[in-house]
């Protein structure tokens, strides 16, 4: 199964609600309900890909680069909460507007030029798929960025949050 990155669309207010209490949270995310007013987009392992497209560093080495934070803010819901590895964290809607403009320019070009499956399995990029996997690879991040840069085009249009979590 592996390490799955998770991006929730939400409104600020349902933010300050889990906020307040980050049981709310784990409950929308497990709900089965289909009339939550959440969108939620899975990433697969492509999480940490992407982190090095954007920051030439693996998530794990916590860049300081700011791109790192359109996954990984540092802003946490709570720190006790364990949501399958380590905590959600968030951005607010002036957030999302200021990094959706940081990347809404960022091509396909643009990142071909920044993978390098070598220095990726150097830094153990997860999911270390990078050495035998070639244009594949960055296939698979490139679709999985689009989706990221198109979670935050709508939830910038929309004055939503943005949470992301990995499970």
């Amino acid at each position: 199964m592996g390490m799955i990155g998770n991006l929730l669309r939400v409104s600020n207010a349902k933010l300050e609600t889990y906020i307040n209490d980050s049981s709310n949270l784990e409950d929308d995310i497990y709900n089965e309900n289909e009339s939550l007013d959440v969108t939620i987009i899975d990433i697969d392992k492509a999480w940490d890909g992407i982190v090095f497209l954007l920051t030439g560093e693996s998530a794990l080495n916590f860049p300081k680069h700011p791109l790192y934070k359109i996954l990984f803010s540092g802003q946490i819901i709570d720190n006790d909460q364990d949501l399958g590895y380590g905590p959600a964290h968030y951005l607010t809607p002036e957030q999302v507007l200021e990094f959706n403009n940081k990347i809404s320019e960022i091509t396909t070009d643009d990142l071909r030029q920044k993978y390098d499956p070598q220095k990726m399995q150097k830094l153990e990029v997860y999911p270390e798929i990078w050495d035998r996997d070639g244009d594949e690879a960055f296939d698979y991040l490139n679709v999985y960025f689009k989706d990221v840069q198109q979670l935050y085009s709508d939830a910038a249009k929309n004055k939503e949050a943005i949470i992301t979590y990995i499970s």
